[in-house]
């Protein structure tokens, strides 16, 4: 049946009251009201599968430790479950001394029985009775005159009070009372407020504070708007007697979905206390949000005496215990309540944190408070426990400054207005490509693909790996005139890595990054120039670091081409060092520039009229496998390399150059040396620093267990392989140093031995090294080694010895 033309035919307005005098709406809301819970009753009659004993147990739980001090447990007389759940908490000392436990039951004295008896040994119990008084409900469900209902109420009073007395003079509970005109909003106004002076006089002990009688006014079904439920409260809390000894409680349901509202008019009206449920649970639409009525105070700088500090918490109670879902769009607690998709929305929210950062910063210089004032937040989500994380999303509908917010949040990179606009295009390109939310790991994903930007697993083709910049004048310049320095310009002379290849390639310019782009251009046909540089400080203290940008156009054009080109690439480097990060930055940038093109073959020119000399080789060495060499061990490596590469005209791939160095030094790879260590025992002879060396070595395949002594762990290797040769060796040159970092650094020792060679006058010399988290078999490598490359002579076997 459609919707009809005139409803009014059908449904009747509500009925106003006449309060020409009302106070409720020039008041202001300083104060909390008395909470109390009715998840565990009225939210669980709600629920199509009743909540078990141990999801009440853990829903009450929550409800203590969120610092609600009244809690309706349950109906004890509907069923033995809710019965003996209540039993339970207090048989099982579950409840704190300062909460209140209550019950509800209507107006039949075999049930008012029950219910007294579940609470009975209780601390503190709050029996709750009601009647409907409505003339719907008289005349139609009990068929009861305005007279018959009043006596209901006032004989079941009595009965209360009887059996509550005789109950506390036998357990010690102390008991309160509560009184719920059901259908109070339906109520004729003076028909509610006659039913409850009967009520306060038959109960006979209202007095003050613990002794107040507690009158719940419920909007058992809403059928007006909310001001018409304040004029009732304000109604009913001028016209009660003795109101000091009169709690006044609000119990509105949401059937107009205005729960909220009505109860915060309610409480401006007079109301003392209010009875709801987290997130809203109950029938029908539900009973008023206890959860958005606390953090409304709560926001206006009143605290609720709730605590919702790990809100997430509660929600996975709630969720689990109900089986319903809060929805992402509820207030302060739904998925996406503190989320902005708009591109304007996160610009002002972008644009709001760094206002107020700096307006925080000088509200503490000044002592003052810092509030919180942010576009479209109207909470600090960080109150609640939530993060920054979901503040603002990214989909098809979002701006640059989002985007760049999220960048900042979780990669600390303040971008530069052009690069927002350059990376907006990168995530617009995917976010309409896939046609879906981009989440947080896919922005900072994007941006570290495309700046090629946080370490080894977003390297791209260049990778910086070590450089100097040096500084000499230059050959024109002036520096007869002491007024000025003479200008500079900078030598960039470093190693980068090229499609997993290490190259060393020098340039000058004016700065550093005009002599690495240099350095580019001349090395690898790479030609581009700055057209915009910018920077900032990440961190503080020791472990500040320098954030670079910079924007690369096209190389050899007109300045003026130049700076009116809409071809660029942006790029970002970090580094402590803020050449570093300049530097990087530009290796970024001419990443995203060069793509898959192809560049110049990497080698080392070592021949004849070579380009690449022994530091070179060195560095080449030093960048793959992180060994200094000694000077004197570079020059006897360079040797190798140029016997090597003259094959190939003197040149020599960096690939093939560092397999050369494993190969003839036997390090890092899996044929074992002529001579290897097997294991070895090292100990202190007597009381001055002679070692004894028990050692057991592979020689030739042949294992022998050898004992020597020594000044220490070399002189002892030495003595050991003397013993079973002819001639002598001895120690040229040792260093050492450590590679790695934490528990993952090793030794790495370098060791020259020279061979006297037995019957000539001839004497040899041979390098070798090795690495080990344990220093002195590193050391005893390292001579193995070294030994393994001579062609020792074997001492003469006589009788077996």
């Amino acid at each position: 049946m459609p919707m009809l033309a005139d409803p009014s035919q059908k449904y009747k307005p509500y009925t106003p009251l006449h309060l020409p005098d009302r106070q409720w709406p020039s008041k202001v809301q300083r104060t909390a009201p008395i909470w109390l819970s009715t998840d565990l009753r009225d939210g669980n009659q709600a629920l199509a599968n009743p909540m078990t004993i141990e999801q009440k147990t853990r829903f009450f739980h929550a409800l203590v430790k969120a610092g609600l001090k009244e809690i309706e447990v349950a109906y004890p007389a509907a069923s033995d479950t809710d019965f003996n759940f209540v039993r339970g908490l207090i048989d099982g000392n579950q409840v704190p001394d300062d909460v209140w436990l209550q019950v509800l039951t209507p107006a039949r004295e075999d049930l008012i029985k029950r219910t007294v008896d579940a609470v009975a040994g209780s601390k503190r119990a709050i029996i709750h009775m009601y009647n409907a008084t409505s003339p719907n409900f008289r005349n139609v469900v009990f068929r009861n005159s305005k007279e018959e209902t009043v006596a209901l109420a006032v004989k079941h009073t009595k009965i209360v009070r009887q059996l509550t007395e005789e109950c506390a003079a036998r357990t010690g509970t102390i008991f309160r009372y509560e009184y719920s005109p059901e259908t109070f909003t339906q109520t004729e106004p003076d028909f509610a407020i006659e039913v409850c002076e009967a009520v306060k006089a038959a109960w006979g002990k209202a007095g003050l504070g613990d002794e107040r009688i507690v009158f719940n006014l419920p909007a058992t079904v809403e059928i007006a708007p909310p001001n018409h439920y304040a004029d009732q409260i304000e109604n009913f809390c001028s016209k009660i007697t003795e109101r000091e000894k009169v709690i006044v409680s609000l119990h509105p349901h949401n059937d107009r979905g205005q729960g909220v509202a009505a109860t915060e008019l309610g409480m401006l009206a007079g109301g003392d206390r209010v009875e709801g449920c987290l997130f809203g649970n109950g029938e029908r639409t539900g009973n008023v949000d206890l959860v958005n009525l606390a953090l409304n105070l709560y926001t206006q700088g009143v605290h609720p005496n709730l605590d919702f500090s790990d809100i997430q918490s509660v929600i996975d109670v709630v969720t689990a215990c109900n089986d319903l879902p809060v929805h992402p769009r509820h207030p302060y607690a739904g998925e996406l309540v503190f989320t902005a998709f708009s591109g304007s929305h996160q610009d002002a929210i972008k644009k709001g944190f760094e206002a107020q950062r700096a307006r925080h910063a000088e509200a503490a210089q000044r002592g003052e408070p810092q509030y919180w004032d942010m576009p479209y937040l109207p909470i600090d989500p960080a109150d609640l426990g939530c993060d920054y994380e979901a503040v603002i999303r990214v989909n098809a509908q979002s701006g640059k400054g989002g985007i760049a917010y999220l960048v900042q949040q979780h990669l600390g990179l303040d971008l530069p207005r052009k690069m927002q606009v350059a990376f907006y295009g990168v995530v617009q390109a995917i976010a309409d490509r896939e046609a879906r939310e981009m989440t947080v790991e896919d922005i900072t994903t994007a941006f570290r693909d495309t700046y090629r930007f946080g370490g080894s697993k977003y390297e791209g083709r260049l990778v910086l790996k070590s450089f100097k910049v040096s500084s000499e004048p230059r050959a024109d310049s002036n520096t007869e005139d002491g007024d000025e320095p003479a200008d500079e310009r900078r030598l960039f002379d470093g190693t980068v890595s090229v499609d997993g290849q290490l190259r060393v390639i020098r340039g000058d310019g004016n700065g550093p990054l005009s002599a690495l782009l240099d350095a580019l251009r001349t090395h690898l046909d790479i030609d581009f120039g700055v057209r915009e540089y910018s920077e900032h400080a990440i961190g503080e203290g020791s472990n500040v670091k320098a954030a670079s940008y910079v924007e690369l156009v096209r190389g050899g054009q007109e300045v003026k081409d130049a700076r009116k080109s809409s071809e660029s690439w942006w790029g970002v480097g970090v580094d402590s060092d803020i050449a570093g990060s300049g530097l990087r930055a530009v290796l970024s940038a001419v990443n995203y520039a060069i793509g898959d093109r192809a560049l110049p073959e990497l080698k080392l020119s070592v021949g004849f009229s070579a380009k690449s000399g022994q530091a070179d080789v060195a560095n080449a060495v030093l960048n793959s496998l992180q060994l200094e060499l000694p000077r004197r061990f570079q020059a006897s490596f360079f040797e190798v390399v140029q016997r090597a590469a003259r094959a190939t005209g003197g040149d020599i791939s960096y690939t093939d150059l560092v397999q050369l160095f494993r190969a003839t030094y036997h390090y890092g790879v899996q044929t074992p040396p002529r001579i290897s260590l097997a294991r070895f025992n090292l100990d202190n002879v007597g009381e001055g620093s002679r070692k004894q060396l028990n050692i057991e070595l592979v020689w030739a395949g042949e294992t022998r267990k050898l004992t020597a002594e020594g000044n220490g762990v070399l002189s002892s290797a030495l003595a050991v392989l003397n013993s079973q040769i002819e001639g002598t060796l001895a120690i040229r040159e040792y260093a050492e140093h450590s590679i790695g970092e934490g528990s993952g650094v090793e030794a790495v020792s370098f060791v020259e031995l020279a061979y006297d060679v037995p019957g000539t006058a001839k004497r040899e010399t041979a390098w070798g090294v090795s690495s080990d988290t344990d220093i002195a078999a590193s050391g005893l490598k390292a001579v193995m080694r070294a030994a393994s490359a001579f062609e020792l002579v074997p001492k003469k076997t006589v009788n077996g010895h």
